[in-house]
């Protein structure tokens, strides 16, 4: 037997000398850019600590609820009303059977780059690592803001609903010790999906917060644009849309969308009939990405997903507690549609597209080129970066191998979090260092002969693109 590689070593994943010098000289220092993630501003604004390393770690954390799960774990040591001390020896008993999964190399770099710990989780090193961890939480260089200063954030882009009060990011600029720019994004799915119920509820409540009565279509939209304008005065540059299994495209039929809006909140939500909720969808899409465009704000689409797949967890737990999935493959043709009558009347905005099912990625890494104009010497259209189930390492290997072949990888945005957790940064790195293997191995094999152009390349893509592309 060979002599095999110190886990987590310096080189970790780093796996030829072009790719080592790639990371050390041209990645590993660079400031993060975090620009879509789920850390909820209240806890910036508050500077929070945590007690203890099940709070921070397994709180909310759904990707670590979903694989204690698949462990055989029994749900009292999830979500369950077993101690927080259980539930951390329960993750610990569960890690070291994740041999391939990406939470066994998270888990270890946060572990290294928090704790200074290098001890392997499981079982064993389990209350070690909880005493150890508890130790270094009491402290206070250890709350919030510091766990961001010392990961080298220089810009968090949180997701908010157009109803949320911003109070907190209030709070985070006025704080003048605190350099982090922390953002909102605009997330506008709860008022677009008219076939969930509490929909009449939600139009409500954003009636109130705008100070529109909203009773139509036309009343819909003057609420929007306040909360826009409102969320531009705090910073915003940002929208997030959540298509999920995005429906087929109609052509745009203002009346259509209009009955589509009044059955929603008559019925509180329910509306069946798949034309009208298309018709509905199509218009505000058209009107945001209008107004997106008009702005200059940059649209992400998030789609695929298949939500809530286990209708008895999900009326016991709720949404986002580990019971998504792959939906099937998008229509792409349906997606193009979408851009071109975006295109067509001018409003088309700055686009990035992150597909869920890994078969759409090479569609996807096509179809942006169907669409590409300049925008401040960036393209128009972006694939982002492999998005949650492909968050991986052969995920993001085979995303940006795909781009490469069919776009200009020169051009990626990079990496972002997607997380609730503060002490996720690490996943940047551990892109970064994916990213810097399959360039230096194109190096290494002689498929790219500009060592200079690379290390370009692998900086753009590591930070400097997102900051060129947001314009932060």
């Amino acid at each position: 037997m060979s002599e095999k590689k110190k886990f987590m070593s310096e080189d970790f994943l780093l796996d030829s000398d072009a790719a080592k010098w790639l990371y050390h000289t041209a990645s590993e220092n660079l400031p993060i850019i975090d620009y879509h993630c789920h850390v909820p501003p209240k806890d910036i604004a508050e500077d929070k600590k945590y007690s203890n390393i099940t709070e921070l770690w397994l709180g909310g954390d759904h990707y670590k609820w979903r694989a204690i799960r698949s462990a055989g774990v029994d749900e009292k040591y999830i979500t369950g009303d077993a101690s927080d001390y259980e539930k951390f020896r329960a993750y610990a008993r569960v890690m070291p059977r994740l041999i391939g999964n990406p939470l066994y190399h998270w888990t270890h770099l946060e572990l290294r780059r928090y704790f200074d710990c290098d001890l392997i989780l499981s079982e064993k090193t389990c209350d070690e690592i909880w005493h150890l961890t508890a130790d270094a939480l009491a402290k206070d260089d250890f709350s919030v803001k510091n766990i961001i200063r010392r990961s080298n954030v220089e810009v968090i882009c949180t997701t908010d609903d157009p109803a949320d009060s911003l109070e907190y990011h209030s709070t985070i600029a006025a704080d003048e010790s605190f350099k982090t720019k922390v953002y909102p994004a605009f997330r506008p799915d709860k008022g677009i999906n008219i076939e969930a119920k509490g929909y009449r509820s939600y139009i409500s409540r954003l009636s109130e917060v705008s100070g529109v009565k909203i009773k139509d279509l036309d009343s819909l939209f003057e609420a929007y644009m306040r909360r826009l304008d409102f969320f531009e005065q705090h910073g915003c540059s940002v929208a997030d849309h959540g298509l999920d299994i995005y429906p087929f495209y109609v052509k745009p039929n203002a009346f259509l969308a209009e009955n589509a809006f009044q059955e929603a909140l008559a019925n509180d939500g329910y509306v069946i009939a798949p034309e009208k909720i298309a018709a509905f969808k199509g218009e505000m899409l058209r009107f945001f990405g209008h107004e997106y465009r008009r702005r200059g704000w940059v649209m992400q689409i998030h789609f695929g997903v298949l939500r809530n797949a286990n209708s008895v967890m999900f009326k016991k737990l709720g949404p986002d507690t580990g019971f998504d999935t792959i939906g099937t493959s998008v229509k792409i043709d349906d997606l193009a549609k979408l851009f071109d009558m975006l295109s067509s009347s001018d409003s088309l905005p700055r686009t990035i597209l992150y597909p869920i099912n890994p078969s759409d990625n090479a569609a996807v890494a096509a179809l942006i080129g169907s669409f590409q104009t300049s925008s401040n010497g960036m393209p128009q259209m972006m694939q982002g970066s492999a998005w949650w189930f492909n968050d991986t390492l052969h995920g993001m290997k085979e995303q940006m191998t795909t781009l490469a072949s069919l776009s200009v990888f020169g051009s990626f945005l990079g990496m972002l979090t997607d997380s609730r957790s503060f002490t996720s940064y690490p996943r940047h790195e551990y892109f970064r260092r994916i990213l810097c293997s399959l360039v230096g191995g194109w190096l290494e094999s002689g498929l790219y002969g500009d060592d200079d152009t690379a290390a370009e390349i692998v900086r753009d893509i590591s930070y400097f693109n997102a900051k060129r592309y947001f314009g932060f």
